[in-house]
């Protein structure tokens, strides 16, 4: 009988042990857990962790070891992303300066050598075909550049509560020469009080990109109808065009850099209009989509923000 009271007894110390190692093991991880979400805080904030003096020997320790290690080398990489940030910066404005200036008088001679009187049929061709290649080349450096600012963060967005019309309106009137030399008719449904939180600037050249892609695969004596719906959290923008549409297999890929589907590679362009507006909208929180059919036209629907 005694032998059982002691063998109870014993039992009950083992398991009153065992209890108090699981409450303090329960304790630690609760510490543990803690820190290590105290100082994964510190690291996404760009906090530096300060210098440990806890045992070198606890498991806490080690780990602290490699978050400080991680932190030094995402550090590291952060300089040398913002060294190489800086560098294409340099590059980007450069090409863009030194390439100015002799395409604005590439232009002038050019203008110069148009309003001859004397100038043979032929040389009058060539004169128009090389004039056309200096603008499509203007163009292609002008794309290069912002596609390059954009990606790189050099272009910062600033969004404020502006007219939409007005927006509208400078996008429009961009695009109206190229629509009237095909006979293209462009309607604008927006109210004139509605306001909404965007770059100003920037939505002008992602609509107008839109709009310049509708000009261009609209067939002559066509329309383009510009239409805006309020809606609870977006405002939606939509630019439908009466033009040859898009097959479904290659609606995902139109907002690629230089993608142009393959029938209408002879028509003046490089590829980097859809994107340039995807990444436009995108930086201001806004997303954009397109409905289309072969044949029948598309529709694209820009989503900006309300707020």
């Amino acid at each position: 009988m005694a032998g059982l009271i002691v063998v109870i007894i014993g039992m009950c110390c083992v398991i009153a042990f065992m209890g108090w190692k699981m409450r303090c093991l329960k304790r630690d991880i609760y510490s543990f857990e803690n820190l290590l979400e105290r100082h994964l805080d510190d690291m996404a904030s760009g906090r530096d962790l300060p210098d440990s003096d806890v045992d070198r020997d606890t498991l806490w320790s080690k780990v602290y070891e490699e978050l400080q290690r991680v932190q030094h080398i995402w550090k590291q990489k952060d300089r040398e992303g913002t060294e190489e940030k800086r560098k294409i910066q340099e590059l980007i404005s450069d090409i863009s300066h030194q390439t100015k200036t002799p395409i604005a008088n590439m232009k002038m001679y050019l203008e110069l050598f148009a309003a001859e009187r004397n100038l043979l049929e032929k040389e009058r061709e060539f004169l128009t075909r090389i004039t056309g290649q200096t603008e499509k080349l203007d163009f292609l450096l002008q794309s290069m550049v912002k596609m390059s600012r954009l990606e790189t963060g050099i272009i910062k967005i600033c969004q404020r509560k502006d007219y939409l019309l007005e927006t509208l309106g400078g996008a429009v009137a961009a695009v109206v020469p190229k629509a009237e030399k095909k006979q293209i008719r462009i309607y604008v449904s927006c109210d004139e009080s509605v306001q909404i939180c965007h770059d100003r600037k920037w939505t002008e050249e992602a609509i107008f990109n839109i709009l310049d892609n509708a000009v261009k695969y609209t067939y002559t004596g066509g329309c383009i109808r510009i239409s805006v719906d309020i809606q609870e959290i977006f405002t939606k923008i939509s630019i439908r065009d009466s033009g040859k549409g898009i097959a479904l297999e290659r609606q995902a890929e139109i907002f690629t850099r230089f993608y142009r589907e393959p029938e209408v590679h002879s028509e003046e362009g490089i590829g980097v209009g859809l994107y340039l507006a995807r990444e436009i909208l995108t930086l201001q929180k806004g997303y954009i989509q397109v409905y289309s059919e072969a044949g029948k036209g598309s529709d694209f629907q820009i989503y900006l923000p309300n707020g």
